[in-house]
């Protein structure tokens, strides 16, 4: 667990060999409950190489002093995040006019 946002992490390393290798973090809410969004590359075990780029919105709890995990959304394709990006910018642009 972390105390603090900035060791919130999805780096995840088994038998010294870096299985979810987080590659960039921007937090989207701070306080009790925070909100971060990652970019990050999966290792397959198989080939021994890692996968294309990945995205996952996490939201945490802050309870007794910990970060703990509540809940992820993870975005399946690059054609699932355009399809994100489009909606919020749509309806973003129809509270702006």
């Amino acid at each position: 667990m972390s105390s603090t946002i900035e060791d919130l992490t999805i780096h995840y390393e088994e038998d010294d060999q870096i299985i979810v290798k987080e590659l960039d973090k921007v937090v989207l809410t701070k306080g009790a409950w925070t909100t971060i969004m990652f970019r990050y590359k999966q290792l397959d075990r198989k080939s021994g190489e890692y996968g294309k780029d990945m995205y996952t919105i996490r939201r945490f709890r802050k309870m007794n002093g910990e970060y703990r995990p509540q809940s992820k959304f993870n975005i399946s394709s690059p054609d699932q995040a355009r399809k994100i990006i489009d909606a919020l910018q749509g309806w973003i642009k129809d509270l702006e006019d």
